[in-house]
């Protein structure tokens, strides 16, 4: 088994408590890291406390040397570390037991170059107008069942959790979600790091930028004659908490227009073909059914949600496309392997 290195990027110390989770849970694992980095975007009162709480556990806290925002963060830290995996984990996710040995257990096979896995949302906890609690699935995003917090719904992509399409046993696909996945060190040499230009700043909704490297590195190692294996392995399962703003109307929206416009980004890198391949059959089958399955089910305002989340995705890729909308964005260099 390869070894790993765990990288948590931290940019608030609003997650304080989300932070130690992440941490502790790491830790906990069955299968240990090589090395365990938290890294800190630009915020010294963070990057402090985080240097107290966790430096003599025996873990690396370290600052953002590059640009301000998620993908500089992940960059830095990829330069940092030693193992032969680099395995990502937001900051906001518990990881459950038995998480890194399903992630590192795919690298067996030498083709495999990145692994990811389930990101299971953990809804916050609403009062009904009697005063009970509810921790259901919101009404503003969709799913099957309802009360069941281990299940899909169509749009849980919003809140950076598995979403109703994705496959249910391991399976290779296109790109990995950024709130649990995994990749070879030697991957960011070779095709280069994250694309900071698409990657998020704070709580800035632009993203993209794991599919975009995701699909770069798929067509780097092919133009090079080699096949890889990008796979998606259920096994590796975390809790993702969810914020009361993200099961607002507001915050779809956003959302949605934002990875609209993040979608026209990676399309100007990689080319449209490749940057919308999974969302074809995404739009085609599964966001249909699940306006039907509403429908018959009278939820009409959860029905209502996969139109606005489809339309205001839609609009924000043809801003997007526009003359100089992504004029900005460029590929990473390649990155350095790391220490080891």
């Amino acid at each position: 088994m390869p070894t790993a290195t765990v990288v948590i990027c931290v940019y608030t110390e609003k997650r304080w408590d989300d932070i130690v989770d992440a941490v502790d849970s790491v830790v906990a694992q069955d299968v240990q890291a090589a090395e365990i980095i938290v890294l800190v975007d630009h915020n010294a009162a963070l990057l402090s406390r985080a240097q107290q709480a966790f430096g003599p556990r025996g873990v690396r806290v370290l600052p953002n040397s590059k640009k301000q925002g998620l993908s500089g963060a992940r960059n830095t830290a990829v330069e940092a570390a030693s193992g032969d995996v680099v395995v990502f984990l937001d900051d906001d996710a518990a990881a459950r037991p038995g998480w890194l040995a399903a992630l590192l257990e795919p690298y067996s096979d030498p083709t495999v170059m990145a692994v990811g896995g389930v990101a299971h949302p953990r809804w916050p906890v609403r009062r009904s107008t009697a005063g009970a609690r509810i921790d259901a699935r919101p009404r503003v995003l969709p799913g099957s069942a309802p009360a069941d917090g281990d299940a899909t719904g169509e749009l849980d992509w919003i809140v950076g959790c598995t979403y109703t399409g994705q496959p249910t046993e391991q399976a290779e696909v296109r790109n990995l979600m950024g709130c649990n996945m995994s990749f070879r060190r030697e991957v960011f040499g070779r095709v280069g790091g994250f694309a900071e230009d698409i990657g998020r700043i704070g709580k800035n909704p632009l993203g993209c930028e794991e599919t975009e490297l995701c699909i770069r590195a798929r067509q780097v190692y092919g133009t090079a004659g080699e096949k890889i294996r990008i796979v998606f392995e259920p096994g590796a399962a975390v809790d993702h908490r969810v914020s009361p703003d993200r099961v607002e109307w507001a915050y779809l929206r956003r959302r949605c227009w934002a990875e609209g416009l993040s979608k026209a980004a990676v399309s100007k890198l990689v080319g449209s073909a490749d940057a919308l391949s999974t969302e074809r059959g995404y739009v085609a089958r599964i966001l249909p059914g699940a306006v039907v399955r509403e429908l018959k089910q009278k939820r009409v305002t959860s029905a209502a949600a996969v139109v606005v989340a489809l339309g205001f995705t839609s609009a924000g890729y043809l801003r997007g496309k526009l003359p100089g909308a992504t004029a900005g964005v460029r590929l990473p260099a390649a990155a350095p392997h790391g220490r080891g």
